[in-house]
C-alpha cells in the first residue's frame, strides 16, 4: 500500500499523539520525533526518541519524503527560526505551523482569521519587547509568507485540553488536581466569567490536524482551530464543579493574577472574549459540529484517561502549583495576598 506520508516534530504532547492517531485512520504513515520513550505496534507508526536538532531532520530527509510535516515547536526567537522554516519547507509538500488563537487582538468577536492581531495593535512597549508567546507565533508566521512559497499552513487552535493540561482561565491541572486532593476552592477572576473561553478538546484539534494534511485547500492559507460551541468561562467552570467536585470562588483580578507567574497571561488573553466563527475551517475540510466532541464530554473522556494512570497523578504537583494554592489558602482565611 502506497501510504502518504507525515512527520511529527515534537509530537509527543497534547496535539500530536491525537494528530497521530487521527492521521492514521485516514490512512497515513506517521513518523513521530518526540523526547518521551515510546513504542510502536502499527507498522505504520515509527516514533523517534530524540531532540529535533538539524542533523537529526537532514537524516530523515535523506531517507523520507513526506507529504506533510506539522511541527509543534514553539520558537520563542523568530530570528532562530527562519533556518528551520527554510529547511522544513525544502523537504515538504506542506509544512503545518502551530500558532495560535492567542495572536489575535481583542478588537472584533466573533475571532475570524482576518481579526486584528495584538503585534499590530498593542502599544505597550513592555509585552511587545518581553512576550514570548504571542509576539514570537506572529513573527513567525510572517517570516512563511515572506518566502514567496506557498506549501505551508498556519494553524491557530484554541486552548486544546487534554489529561496533561486542564484549563480553567489560567488555572492548569497541577493546581486544580492539588486543590481537588485537599478538598479546598479554586480562585478564578470574576471578569472572565462570562468571557467566551475559547477552550476545546485536543481530540478535535487532531481531527482538524489531520484534515488540513494533505489538503490543496489549506495551502498558503490560515485557519483558527475551535468548534462552534463557545462555552463561558463560567460554564466551563460549572464542568469542572460537576465532574470533578470542585468548587470555584471569583474573585477580584487583581486577587487572582497574584497567583500568576506569567504577567502577560491574563491581561492579553484571557481577558478576551474568544467566541470564534470557524467558517473557514468547515469550509477547507467538510468538517461540521457533528464531527467534534463537545466541551463537557471531552473534560469527561481526559478525567477517566488520567484516572486510569494514577502514576501519572503525583508529577502533575508542581512546586508552582503549591505556591499558588497557599495563597488561594491566604487569600480565604482573610490574610494579605
Amino acid at each position: 500500500m502506497n501510504r502518504k506520508k507525515a512527520l511529527l516534530i515534537a509530537g509527543g504532547g497534547t496535539l500530536g499523539g491525537y494528530t497521530a492517531s487521527e492521521l492514521l485512520k485516514r490512512g497515513w504513515a506517521v513518523d513521530v520525533i518526540l523526547l518521551e520513550k515510546r513504542t510502536s505496534l502499527l507498522p505504520a507508526l515509527r516514533y523517534f526518541t530524540a531532540r529535533a536538532d538539524d542533523a537529526l531532520l537532514r537524516k530523515l530527509f535523506a531517507e523520507n519524503r513526506y507529504d506533510v510535516i506539522v511541527d509543534f515547536i514553539h520558537y520563542a526567537d523568530p530570528a532562530a527560526y527562519r533556518a528551520r522554516a527554510d529547511l522544513l519547507l525544502e523537504n515538504t509538500d506542506q509544512l503545518i505551523f502551530l500558532s495560535s488563537y492567542r495572536v489575535y487582538a481583542n478588537e472584533e468577536t466573533p475571532v475570524r482569521e482576518t481579526s486584528p492581531l495584538l503585534l499590530d495593535v498593542v502599544t505597550d512597549r513592555d509585552f511587545l519587547e518581553h512576550e514570548t508567546y504571542a509576539v514570537p507565533k506572529t513573527k513567525n508566521e510572517r517570516y512563511l509568507r515572506s518566502t514567496g512559497r506557498k506549501n505551508f499552513t498556519v494553524v491557530r487552535p484554541l486552548i486544546s485540553f487534554s489529561r496533561y493540561r486542564l484549563d480553567l482561565v489560567c488555572t492548569g491541572a497541577p493546581l486544580l488536581l492539588l486543590r481537588k486532593k485537599e478538598g479546598k476552592p479554586v480562585l478564578l477572576p470574576a471578569e472572565a466569567k462570562d468571557l467566551s473561553a475559547g477552550v476545546g478538546w485536543a481530540g478535535n484539534i487532531g481531527k482538524m490536524f489531520a484534515a488540513l494534511a494533505g489538503n490543496e485547500k489549506a495551502l498558503g492559507e490560515t485557519f483558527t482551530l475551535g468548534t462552534d460551541e463557545n462555552p463561558t468561562w463560567g460554564e466551563v467552570a460549572e464542568y469542572y464543579n460537576e465532574l470533578m467536585g470542585i468548587e470555584t470562588v471569583w474573585v477580584d483580578t487583581g486577587i487572582y493574577e497574584k497567583t500568576l507567574t506569567d504577567r502577560f497571561f491574563l491581561r492579553y488573553d484571557r481577558l478576551f472574549d474568544r467566541r470564534i466563527d470557524n467558517a473557514k475551517l468547515r469550509e477547507a475540510t467538510g468538517l461540521s459540529r457533528e464531527d467534534f466532541t463537545g466541551v463537557r464530554e471531552g473534560i469527561l473522556r481526559e478525567l477517566y484517561t488520567l484516572g486510569e494512570r494514577p502514576e501519572e497523578l503525583p508529577d502533575f504537583i508542581t512546586p508552582a502549583a503549591r505556591e499558588a494554592s497557599a495563597l488561594s489558602d491566604a487569600y480565604l482565611s482573610g490574610r494579605t495576598v
